[in-house]
């Protein structure tokens, strides 16, 4: 590897550290870095220079000797413009280095079928908006989008959405030029942000295997082997609410199968077992029905068992299939979850072979409804993370 690579990694690999970590020392990172300090000393004096990060004596200085400079991210000189597209709800923030959220918007998104052109309005508005009540001294340095589908990787194509009826849409294009920002818009499926997020700064903080089931209307995954995204040969891959757990006699699927794991699991699969008419839905639906079985209601309580069922029936060949450290469950399911514990942990008790599941913690998403914004905001800082000096250099120049 040549010196400028050399020093281009270590530079990202630092502020990567603090960026997910905060504050650290000098020490500190040359022990992570496996570096001397020498090193990091030359290093932070870049990243400050270039307004990146910021040092400071430790609050704590009574030790002997003198104290390590300690290392933090410096939240008022770049950021990045986040988006998540959920089927009922579209959400714009402004992300500083360091995962503060500094602004948002949020609107409403009806179930109107194939809606690019509105969508990108709305959240095209937002960013602009977001960027002109930014600091003038601060840059934006990526955007990153979430959408509830299937996107090919590079270009943001949105090739397959089910739910809301789109097919090949050019939503990373059209909002990167809605924007006008200049900048490309880093698009990924919401459930894969959700698995990167819940591992990155969640409930998963610091795993290297990690399963995320994400609830909207169906239900989408994100896996994590080894520290590493699986994604598939197209980028298509961990379609978990995809996977058929009722081949016989199964609820038909928005995809064209039946008896995947979203349509046995998914909104509308609770909604009808807990007796809601056709025009009752949505998340307020749901925790309706969460509430009333919390309260002794024999149909909402039936409901979620039958619905828990099928989720332990996923959830059970999941681990058999990855053994997990974690299966986190975000989304909708975060509602659902505790009211189907009982009959997920009963099929895993009954289904999953016992070495696989005498370490397995199931969690719910410890980032809640913004699971999937917070993995957004990482796609957007990806490029800044690789190569600090050469992205702000080209942002700012």
């Amino acid at each position: 590897m040549a010196q400028e690579e050399i020093r281009r990694h270590n530079a990202g690999t630092l502020l990567r550290h603090v960026h997910l970590g905060g504050a650290l020392s000098r020490t500190a990172l040359a022990e992570r870095m496996r570096l001397n300090r020498s090193t990091i000393m030359t290093l932070t004096t870049e990243l400050a220079t270039a307004g990146l990060v910021r040092e400071e004596l430790p609050a704590d200085t009574g030790r002997a000797g003198r104290p390590s400079l300690v290392v933090r991210p410096d939240s008022g000189q770049v950021y990045v413009l986040a988006f998540d597209v959920a089927v009922d709800r579209l959400v714009a923030a402004r992300v500083a280095l360091g995962g503060t959220m500094l602004d948002r918007r949020e609107a409403v998104r009806p179930r109107a079928g194939a809606d690019l052109d509105r969508v990108v309005e709305v959240l095209a508005r937002f960013g602009r908006q977001l960027h002109r009540t930014a600091p003038p001294s601060s840059v934006c340095v990526g955007v990153g989008a979430s959408y509830c589908g299937m996107i090919r990787p590079g270009d943001g194509m949105v090739r397959f959405g089910p739910d809301m009826g789109w097919v090949d849409q050019a939503f990373g294009a059209e909002l990167g030029r809605r924007l006008g920002l200049g900048l490309p818009v880093s698009v990924g499926n919401e459930a894969h942000l959700g698995a990167l997020a819940e591992q990155l700064r969640g409930a998963g903080a610091g795993l290297q295997n990690l399963i995320y089931l994400h609830g909207d209307v169906g239900v989408g995954g994100g896996i994590i082997v080894g520290g590493k995204l699986l994604d598939g040969d197209g980028g298509y891959g961990c379609e978990l609410g995809h996977m058929v757990v009722n081949p016989y006699n199964g609820r038909p699927c928005g995809c064209g199968s039946h008896g995947c794991l979203e349509a046995e699991a998914g909104e509308r699969a609770l909604l009808d077992a807990a007796g809601r008419p056709a025009e009752v839905w949505g998340r307020d639906a749901v925790r309706a029905v969460v509430d009333d079985a919390d309260r002794g209601d024999p149909a909402a309580q039936e409901a979620l068992r039958q619905v828990g069922d099928w989720l332990g029936i996923g959830v059970a060949n999941l681990i058999n299939l990855f053994n997990p450290g974690m299966v986190v469950f975000g989304g909708m399911l975060r509602d659902m979850y505790p009211g189907a514990a009982a009959q997920v942990r009963a099929r895993i008790t009954a289904n999953v072979l016992p070495v696989a599941r005498e370490r397995v913690r199931l969690r719910t998403s410890a980032l809640g409804d913004d699971a999937t914004l917070v993995g957004a905001a990482e796609l957007g800082f990806s490029d800044l993370l690789a190569d600090p000096l050469g992205v702000l250099t080209r942002t700012r120049g």
